[in-house]
């Protein structure tokens, strides 16, 4: 049975949807103003596995992962750049699709943008107004904090500290320094839309509720984000939806670790931010996604170019196990006890570590079948060989062809595939003609270049090390 780590409860507590089989998952999306860093990878590559491995356990799942196309940052870099904010937002939401992809993550199945609910927000307002939640002042909007007596349930924060002022701008307009904006009237240089309150926009935390809710109903399963959004985003997205509808907003609140580079907090002024893109134009993808799965999404995880690196070791072990084997489009029941412990580590609390290290006793097994040379040996192999493959999938891993990704590089002073395939093809005729100097040069020209040669009874086979 799946179990999840609720964080509004602090405990792991079994996945029972509301109605049926059915699982309704949001999760905070990016702000499109910028290209998509690291951290932005591992909370969504996090979710990418939750949103697989639920519906691996037979759930019908309606992922909804929203893009933020207006807020402030928005303004202020269009404002920079001269150009109207639905064009720079447009540009990000490409970029970020591309990069998402590339880190091989399947795409939500609904995601909404803010500037298409601008008449939800509105509605959702109203009421928070007629009911008191919610007062407006010269065209601004806030939530009357005070009359929410379980504000910060999530985060837990300390209300009086706050209240000093530590976490909050102080702003003379408001009854209290803790009520935060629902809606901003218009500014020189803004875009906006009409109201009953004259013109303006929303503020941020009204954008996820309003969608939420029109996508998933006012209660819903689960509500994910990375841990920094838990104070103030989420307290307040609790806080606003609850006063609206009088009901439970999310049951289970599933928010994922930091990411931190070398050891440090990654951010621009210590030059140690790296973006998707320029992670990937050093590494081959699937060794980073290894990378960001290979840990708990929960804690937190230190990049570094070592940790990279041992994650492609070790991706290529699994690799390995594979090569040469015409697996089967279905599995047989071989292997099904290594299915059982995946399952019994990642139904707790999706802990793709434990699950991982399943699947390389799995390939240990299938190397020793390999190894014997036994025809039934060899069909043991191929049969849990496609229940590696299959096991692989809810983690996004071990998809490829064994062979293609073995030989594939990611440097462009690599030595082409056709250059190593016709090298060890001169090669093999050199030994053919008794020629072991021209052999041996060809292998140490290989082994420089990081090509590593596996000789068998069949031929040559190569990878990159």
């Amino acid at each position: 049975m799946l179990t999840i780590y609720n964080n509004l409860t602090r405990k792991k507590e079994l996945l029972e949807p509301i109605e049926g089989n059915k699982v309704g998952m949001y999760v905070c999306g990016v702000t499109t103003y910028d290209l998509c860093h690291i951290g932005h990878g591992r909370t969504f590559l996090s979710f990418d596995v939750i949103s697989r491995y639920i519906r691996f356990r037979g759930f019908d799942l309606n992922y909804v992962r929203n893009i933020t196309d207006i807020d402030d940052k928005i303004i202020n870099r269009a404002n920079e750049n001269s150009e109207p904010f639905d064009e720079l937002t447009k540009r990000y939401i490409a970029e970020m699709h591309q990069d998402f992809a590339a880190l091989g993550m399947l795409p939500p199945d609904q995601e909404p943008r803010a500037t298409e609910h601008i008449d939800g927000i509105i509605s959702i307002i109203e009421k928070l107004i007629n009911n008191g939640a919610a007062y407006e002042v010269n065209g601004d909007v806030y939530y009357r904090v005070s009359q929410f007596p379980n504000y910060c349930c999530l985060s837990r924060q300390d209300i009086t500290q706050l209240k000093s002022g530590a976490r909050v701008d102080i702003d003379e307009s408001k009854e209290d320094s803790l009520d935060f904006a629902l809606w901003k009237s218009v500014k020189p240089n803004e875009p906006f839309w009409k109201s009953p309150w004259g013109e303006g926009r929303p503020g941020w935390h009204i954008e996820c509720s309003a969608m939420s809710m029109a996508l998933l109903g006012e209660t819903f399963d689960i509500h994910g984000g990375g841990s920094d959004l838990q104070f103030p985003h989420h307290d307040n997205e609790i806080a606003q939806s609850e006063a609206a509808t009088g009901k439970q907003y999310a049951k289970t609140w599933i928010h994922t670790g930091m990411v931190q580079v070398d050891k440090e907090k990654m951010s621009k002024s210590l030059n140690n931010f790296f973006t998707i893109r320029e992670v990937l134009e050093r590494y081959d993808w699937e060794s980073i996604r290894f990378f960001l799965v290979n840990a708990h999404y929960r804690s937190q995880l230190n990049y570094s170019a070592d940790n990279i690196d041992a994650a492609h070791s070790a991706l290529e072990r699994l690799y390995t196990a594979l090569r040469g084997l015409k697996l089967n489009e279905e599995c047989s029941e071989a292997g099904i006890d290594y299915e059982a412990r995946f399952i019994a580590a990642m139904d707790d609390d999706f802990n793709s570590p434990e699950a991982i290290a399943v699947l390389f006793e799995l390939a240990k097994e299938i190397n020793q079948l390999k190894a014997t040379g036994e025809e039934a040996d060899q069909i043991q192999a191929i049969e849990l060989g496609t229940r590696l493959k299959r096991l692989g999938y809810p983690l996004g891993l071990l998809q490829q062809d064994a062979e293609v990704w073995l030989q594939s590089g990611s440097s462009d002073d690599e030595l082409s595939a056709e250059t190593i395939n016709a090298l060890i093809d001169e090669r093999t005729q050199a030994r053919a003609d008794k020629n072991w100097a021209r052999g041996d040069e060809i292998r140490d020209q290989l082994t420089e270049a990081g090509v590593i040669l596996e000789d068998s009874a069949t031929g040559t086979s190569w990878r990159r090390g």
